[in-house]
């Protein structure tokens, strides 16, 4: 069955592993059938600063910003690359997010769950993150009990209904053993095929 996926570089460097990664993802899910679009954070202009004002007041999208949610809101399956810095987002790949999934498009504030949280409005998607790291996935787990993970999958995505949210972790990317990028580009490709 085909898709329609969004593969996003979060990365906020242009010529980066997270690229080549999201290329090669988007790449091999385009040559088995499934309909793509690719956004790189690194070509995005818009104000990080969501400012001082209420959900109810909140600055218009800026057209990259608007182009992103209409392609979320389009897709069947999100896909992003995305490094961890600090134990966490780069400030830039959090603004999109903080600006982007706002009130009323992405969450409904006026329909609440059991718990009082608001409703998810970007339903019926899947997901997929491709974490670059120097941090080892055990370590990740053991030491930090996979915050990043939590945060993105718990906090963000499942929150306005991108579920589920699978990850695949690289590390450590900054100093690669001998063929490890070549086979990560290699685990990439293969999801990108399956749109998985």
């Amino acid at each position: 069955m085909t898709k329609k996926v969004l593969v996003l570089d979060a990365h906020p460097v242009d010529d980066t592993l997270n690229r080549h990664l999201a290329l090669g993802y988007a790449d091999a899910a385009k040559e088995a059938g499934h309909d793509v679009r690719l956004i790189k954070l690194s070509d995005m202009e818009f104000d990080p600063d969501f400012g001082q004002t209420h959900y109810s007041q909140t600055k218009p999208l800026e057209e990259d910003l608007e182009q992103f949610m209409l392609s979320i809101e389009w897709c069947d399956h999100f896909v992003m690359t995305v490094p961890m810095w600090w134990g966490g987002f780069p400030a830039k790949t959090k603004a999109l997010f903080d600006r982007a999934l706002m009130a009323g498009r992405a969450f409904d504030t006026r329909n609440r769950n059991f718990l009082g949280l608001p409703a998810p409005m970007l339903t019926g998607k899947s997901g997929r993150v491709l974490v670059t790291s120097d941090t080892p996935k055990v370590f990740q787990t053991l030491v930090y009990g996979n915050a990043f993970q939590n945060q993105i999958r718990k906090q963000i995505l499942s929150f306005v209904g991108i579920k589920p949210a699978k990850f695949t972790w690289f590390a450590a990317a900054g100093k690669p053993k001998t063929g490890a990028v070549a086979n990560w580009l290699n685990q990439a490709q293969k999801l990108g095929r399956a749109a998985a």
